[in-house]
């Protein structure tokens, strides 16, 4: 069967999920939490702007979508909460009537009222609406309308933080707070219609790994991009739920390699890091497979560390569990992996890092193991790739309704030791593990997958071959390459 064939036919292993979708009455529901939250006060979330390039269609921020349902651009949403209970209002800018013609008509506030269950104005009124509600004393709470909670202290000063800034000014003595910590708290918790969107979102991505398994093998990254955005979007996917990251031999040593343009040749071990969103759900999946179809001895020794530090955090991951201790079994089995593998000096043994640690508050930060494996190993899941979770605040235990994935990895190559600062202990660490860095050259692994907490336990909702007996006989079956 050829690899389009078989994407054709990948439906049958996709939860239908018909007319999936969130129902209004949630979104109310998640705007009378907040208010309850408040009790007293006004909130002014601000959405995205209307595109200025190009490339694609326009996405809402996630935070004003959670609250609003609301996907068009240039809308504000005024909440006022008195005595915990709330009154809202979208503010929505029309399209002028020439650029329909080319980007289609926004909903009138005729509809915002009927369908969404708020009241609509247009944006023309904002300012004149949160000044009189400025005057009477209640607090403003602010959704900042940066596009990613990741790089929110790198934003530059948005319309909406301009907006509220002008409001405080011309108002002495107003209390303005931030609403995040309350709405992620809220978002943290996926309802039963967020957990069926997360599940759709999980199996279209799986898909597109097994598509990626299964092309004649390739000479270049992007012909692996192709395989999985292709089955992404054959399925139903919406977008990559963030930059597709495909690296081959020392390109997977990088973590958040997304150029996908380098060659990739037999021998190498690609890292596929890659997703799609779904009804603005997104899964996040990683899979590190050989571009020959057979991983060498050395490739199996890291991929099986891995892959035993991912499964060890799967069994501490379960309903009431401390997240810490899916991290913790992860690092120990992987650090006892690197000291039997000649990649660090024993599990305890330290290293001057090249970038900013405490080694006396976190000793384990400036472990030689921690350098070959940076990054943690889990992040919440849902309107954003990193969401928030319920288990990372509070008592930080598992609970029913969290999305999540589990991500350890462990990267090698002599090019990250060139990046070591020049210290005598330095010195005698690369002196040690050179011979072992040399048989593991520029061998990335990766192994993510997606998680949920239900009534049950712990369910995983990605299915890609993860095992190397799965992956290897997946690969059998590609097609071969025909040489132009």
């Amino acid at each position: 069967m050829s690899t389009l064939t078989r994407i054709a036919c990948l439906g049958v292993a996709i939860p239908t999920l018909l007319g999936a979708q969130i129902p209004a009455a949630e979104y109310v529901a998640r705007r009378d939490s907040l208010a309850a939250r408040i009790r007293d006060g006004v909130v002014v979330a601000f959405g995205g702007r209307t595109p200025v390039t190009d490339f694609g269609p326009f996405y809402q921020l996630p935070a004003f979508h959670y609250l609003t349902n609301f996907d068009e651009p240039d809308a504000a949403l005024v909440m006022v909460a008195r005595g915990g209970r709330a009154v809202s209002t979208v503010f929505i800018t029309p399209v002028e009537p020439r650029s329909a013609f080319y980007y289609g008509r926004r909903p009138d506030s005729a509809t915002v009222v009927r369908s969404m269950n708020m009241n609509a104005r247009a944006f023309s009124a904002i300012d004149h609406v949160v000044d009189s509600l400025a005057s009477t004393g209640l607090a403003l709470y602010t959704l900042s309308d940066y596009a990613d909670a990741d790089f929110a202290s790198k934003d530059s000063l948005t319309r909406g933080q301009q907006f509220v800034r002008a409001i405080a000014a011309r108002h002495a003595g107003l209390a303005v707070r931030d609403a995040h910590a309350m709405v992620d708290e809220l978002r943290a918790r996926k309802s039963p219609a967020e957990l069926a969107l997360l599940r759709k979102a999980a199996a279209i991505s799986s898909e597109g790994h097994r598509a990626a398994m299964t092309i004649a093998e390739p000479n270049k990254e992007y012909e692996i991009q192709a395989a999985l955005e292709y089955a992404f979007m054959r399925l139903g996917g919406a977008r990559p739920s963030y930059g597709s990251i495909v690296g081959g031999g020392v390109h997977g040593t990088q973590l958040h390699y997304m150029r996908d343009r380098g060659d990739v040749k037999p021998g190498d071990v690609v890292v596929m890091d890659a997703a799609t969103e779904y009804e603005g759900y997104a899964a996040d999946i990683t899979r590190s497979i050989p571009v020959s179809g057979t991983y060498t001895a050395a490739q199996r020794d890291i991929y099986q560390l891995v892959l035993d530090a991912q499964l060890a955090a799967e069994r501490n991951s379960k309903p009431g569990m401390l997240a810490g201790a899916a991290t913790d079994s992860s690092i120990d089995i992987r650090a006892r992996g690197l000291a039997r593998l000649g990649l660090i000096e024993g599990i305890d043994a330290q290293l001057d890092m090249p970038w900013r640690t405490d080694c006396v508050q976190n000793p384990r930060s400036c472990r030689q193991s921690m350098f070959w494996m940076i990054h943690g190993i889990s992040h919440g899941l849902g309107l954003a790739v990193h969401d928030p979770a319920q288990f990372s605040t509070g008592d930080h235990r598992f609970k029913e309704g969290d999305a999540f994935t589990i991500e350890p990895g462990i990267y090698v190559s002599t090019s990250m030791l060139e990046a070591l600062p020049d210290t005598p202990r330095n010195r005698a660490f690369i002196a040690l593990v050179r011979p072992a860095v040399s048989k593991y050259e520029n061998t990335g692994v990766r192994i993510e997958d997606d998680y949920i907490i239900t009534p049950n336990g712990l369910e995983r909702i990605s299915t890609a071959p993860r095992e190397i007996a799965e992956i290897e006989a997946l690969m059998r079956t590609r097609p071969p390459r025909v040489v132009p």
